[in-house]
């Protein structure tokens, strides 16, 4: 099927210039960053989110945490047994429903974040250094801005 045959009056946007792969190829770029130091502690992208969203959580649900740190229901909960098993969380029932965890940082794991933070802050900092605070600033309310407009159904 010929190019040509597509323009209906609907084209569609240069890959590279739409909003979903320009979105993946800036985590991408971003998270190469952080992968190396993350990979040194011997922890995944996804479990450093949860537990980075467990230390601004007292306790907290497993659904409030997969939302929270954007992660799936079924890989959350492999992920909560690997950091469970390192001591880096700990988890009980809810004495109101027996069938929902509540899941907070350990003492080990507020010790995890406090050694792996001062490598993340200089990353974050490179890259801060690189694209501009003001702009990271501008990006954040740019994007904040458009979850919530999507978010307004």
């Amino acid at each position: 099927m010929a190019r040509s045959e597509f323009r209906d009056g609907f084209e569609l946007s240069e890959t590279r210039r739409t909003l979903p792969i320009t979105l993946l190829r800036l985590r991408e770029r971003l998270m190469s960053e952080f992968r190396p130091i993350l990979s040194a502690h011997g922890v995944t992208e996804q479990q450093w989110r949860v537990l980075r969203v467990l230390m601004e959580s007292d306790v907290i649900t497993a659904t409030e945490l997969a939302e929270r740190a954007c992660i799936l229901a079924p890989s959350l909960s492999r992920i909560l047994k690997t950091l469970d098993e390192r001591g880096l969380i700990a988890m009980d029932r809810n004495p109101g429903d027996g069938r929902r965890a509540r899941i907070r940082l350990s003492d080990d794991g507020f010790a995890f974040i406090r050694k792996v933070s001062p490598e993340s802050i200089k990353a974050y900092e490179r890259i801060e250094a690189r694209i501009g605070p003001d702009r990271i600033n501008a990006l954040l309310n740019d994007l904040d801005a458009a979850i919530r407009a999507l978010d307004d159904d």
